[in-house]
This record gives structure tokens, C-alpha cells and sequence, in this order.
């Protein structure tokens, strides 16, 4: 298959981020259900985003919101697990992540990591699942934000030159070769498979310097914003520059059962600058065609505020952002009902959005890959491409 899409940065909001507080506010619902925010008009003629979105508006015509996803899962983890692997949990299969199966397909380039956690894995989801520890996710152990920035594991330990270092590994290869040939398994696959990707980075300056956020510009990293939001969306496009293939990054806490105003005018106005600028970024670079930008999020709240002015767990709709890599530009996809509570027009199934991405990266999702057992397991079960959404 032909990949639109060379790389994905995935940014998880995690906790379930409310629609109406961010990309689909209910401006003419009741004030119950509207909500503690106003709004601001975006680039794209009658659409709206909430008041904290004033940047994310200026990119609109960049971008494609989908108002209209949909599951059926109001728990954080089965929420997080659907969204990040495009299957719902099960107690018989434990499903490899988006990330991990690009890394299974496609492999690293330029002596980097395939899949790239920003700053920590998030959850154990996000993982390799039953395709084994090979494709896992590699983590920084450390945020970009920090002034001593230095990702773990892409510096010798000090005393260790490089001439001790190759003397040490030329050790490890032979005691491997041993081991090797009197037990054959998946797992030692998997540790020489991770080991001669920790050594090809560690040698490699290129790939030591994907990391170096501190090379970029001061004036490009303030347009990000010197905060977490900020930081970890540039170290993200510059692993995908690089060559990373997926990136997936955490930002914040949208678990908002209580003062859902403050939780919002606390994070959302650093997401919002930190977005534009990497939308803006992409683009003006030549990047964004290439790379497949994803806001995503386990679930949404519910349409009317709780006693606490909050909103609860809430997954029969909800909003995310989807940008580049052979998505439409400039596009509201699907709608919600005028108070929030229903998906109104073209749904957007969870299989559906996993079929799409895979499409994109070149990755057929109705390929089986092998579970334990040697059982054959589609890489998607069920959905379609959403041809809609896509150039």
C-alpha cells in the first residue's frame, strides 16, 4: 500500500477531555449544558471552538476536527485501551498498540527508534501487546521542559570510552551467540532486537542529536511555549524530522468531575499554543503532508454539568483533531446532537478511525499478524477507511 503518511504524532490528553469545553461547544444549548466558556470563531466560515482554542482557530483551515467519534466504554482504562489500539479490551488477547505495530511493520530509520514515548510510556496500552517486547515503545525517562534535559540510555556511562564500549559489546555479542544456540525464543529475539538498537543510537551521532531539543531556536521553542505542552509537541516534531515513525505524547489531566472551568483555563491555553505552533511548524517546513497529527482522547464528558460543575465519563461522543499525512484540510467531520448527548451525522467508530490511520502509514489493517499460539489476529477487526476524511 502506498503511505500518504511517513510519521504520526499522537497527543493524548488523557482523563477524557470534555468536546464541549474545547472543539465542538453547544453555543445555542441551555447554560447547563453549554457550559462555564464562551467561544471564538475559527478560519472555517460558522464554525466555533471554545474561547481557550483562540490559536487552534487561527489553524482551522489546517486542520480536520471529527465531532461525531464513538464507543462504548466509560472506563479510563477500557477507554484508553480502544483508543490506542483499535480493539476493545479482552481477557483472552492482550492487543499491541497503534505504535507498536507501525513498528512491527515499517521498522526504524536512520538508527532511531521506531516508536517514541514523550516523556514516559502513559499507560501499559500504549505498549507492545502479544507482538513482544522487540516493537515496544522507546522513553525519554525525562521531560524537555527540564533545563538539564538529557534522555536516558544515548550516553556512555562515564569512565566508558568508546573503544571500552566496543570491547564490551564485542563481549555481550559472543556470550549472546552462546546462549542463542542452546535456547532459541521470542524473548531473547526480543532483547538482541532492543539491544542492537540501544547500541546503533548510542553510537550514532545523528541520532543522539534527534533528541538535542536545546538546538532548536529560542525563538521557535517561546512560539511553543517553554512549558510542557510546548516542549514535548516540538521534541515530537523533531523526532519525526529525524526519522521516528511514531511519536506519542502525554499532555495533562482532563478528568474533570469538578470545575471544569478551571481545569481548563489551567491547561488548555498551553495546548492551544503549543498546537498552533507545531500545525504552523509542520507546515511551513514541508512537513505536514507527510506527517499524520492526532489529538486524541479516551473518551468524552457528559453533555449537562454535574453538581460540582463538572462533567462525568461520557464515550457515546466525543471530539478529536486529526492533521497532515493525507487528511483533508479545513473540515468539521460528523456532528453531535445539539446538547451533546448523540453522535448526529456520520459516527466515527473506533475501528474505523484505526482502519484510517494504518491506511495512511501504507499499513494494510486487515493483515493478520501471529498471537501466541501462532493464531492469526487482524491487525484491525472490522471497520473501514473513512475516505471521507482523507485528500
Amino acid at each position: 500500500m502506498k503511505a500518504s503518511a511517513q510519521s504520526i504524532i499522537n497527543i493524548y490528553l488523557p482523563g477524557g477531555m470534555a468536546a464541549q469545553e474545547s472543539f465542538d461547544p453547544k453555543t445555542l444549548a441551555p447554560i447547563e449544558y453549554r457550559g462555564p466558556l464562551g467561544t471564538v470563531k475559527t478560519k472555517l466560515d460558522g464554525v466555533y471552538f471554545s474561547e481557550m482554542m483562540a490559536k487552534t482557530a487561527q489553524v482551522a483551515d489546517k486542520i480536520t476536527v471529527v465531532r461525531s467519534m464513538t464507543h462504548g466504554e466509560a472506563d479510563h482504562d477500557r477507554g484508553t485501551h480502544n483508543m490506542f489500539t483499535g480493539y476493545r479490551p479482552s481477557p483472552a488477547l492482550h492487543y499491541p498498540s497503534i505504535g507498536s505495530v507501525v513498528a512491527h511493520e515499517l521498522g526504524s530509520r536512520n538508527d532511531l527508534p521506531p516508536y517514541v514515548c514523550v516523556p514516559n510510556m502513559p499507560t501499559s496500552f500504549a505498549g507492545t501487546g502479544y507482538l513482544g517486547s522487540a516493537y515496544g515503545p522507546f522513553t525519554l525517562g525525562a521531560d524537555p521542559t527540564s533545563k538539564d534535559f538529557k534522555v536516558r540510555d544515548l550516553t556512555l556511562p562515564s569512565g566508558i570510552d568508546e573503544k571500552r564500549f566496543a570491547e564490551r559489546r564485542e563481549m555481550r555479542a559472543a556470550v549472546d551467540a552462546h546462549f542463542s544456540a542452546l535456547e532459541k525464543s521470542d524473548a531473547l529475539d526480543g532483547m538482541d532486537s532492543f539491544y542492537q538498537r540501544a547500541y546503533a543510537m548510542i553510537s550514532s551521532d545523528k541520532a543522539r542529536a534527534a533528541f538535542s531539543i536545546k538546538d532548536e531556536p529560542e525563538k521557535l521553542r517561546a512560539d511553543y511555549g517553554l512549558n510542557e505542552a510546548g516542549q514535548r509537541m516540538l521534541l515530537a516534531r523533531r523526532l519525526v524530522e529525524a526519522g521516528v515513525r511514531f511519536v506519542s505524547l502525554t499532555y495533562g489531566g482532563w478528568d474533570h468531575h469538578d470545575n471544569i472551568k478551571n481545569g481548563f483555563t489551567g491547561q488548555m491555553p498551553k495546548f492551544d499554543q503549543a498546537f498552533a505552533a507545531l500545525i504552523r511548524d509542520l507546515d511551513q517546513r514541508g512537513m505536514l503532508d507527510s506527517t499524520l497529527v492526532m489529538v486524541t482522547t479516551e473518551f468524552g464528558r457528559t453533555p449537562k454539568l454535574n453538581g460540582t460543575a463538572g462533567r462525568d465519563h461520557y464515550p457515546k461522543v466525543f471530539s478529536i483533531a486529526l492533521a497532515g499525512g493525507g487528511i483533508k484540510r479545513g473540515q468539521i467531520y460528523g456532528s453531535s446532537d445539539a446538547t451533546g448527548g448523540e453522535p448526529d451525522e456520520n459516527p466515527l467508530s473506533v475501528p474505523d478511525f484505526a482502519h484510517t490511520v494504518y491506511h495512511l502509514m501504507g499499513i494494510d489493517p486487515e493483515k493478520n499478524l501471529l498471537a501466541p499460539g501462532n493464531r492469526p489476529v487482524k491487525i484491525v477487526k472490522d471497520g473501514a477507511v473513512v475516505k471521507e476524511l482523507l485528500t
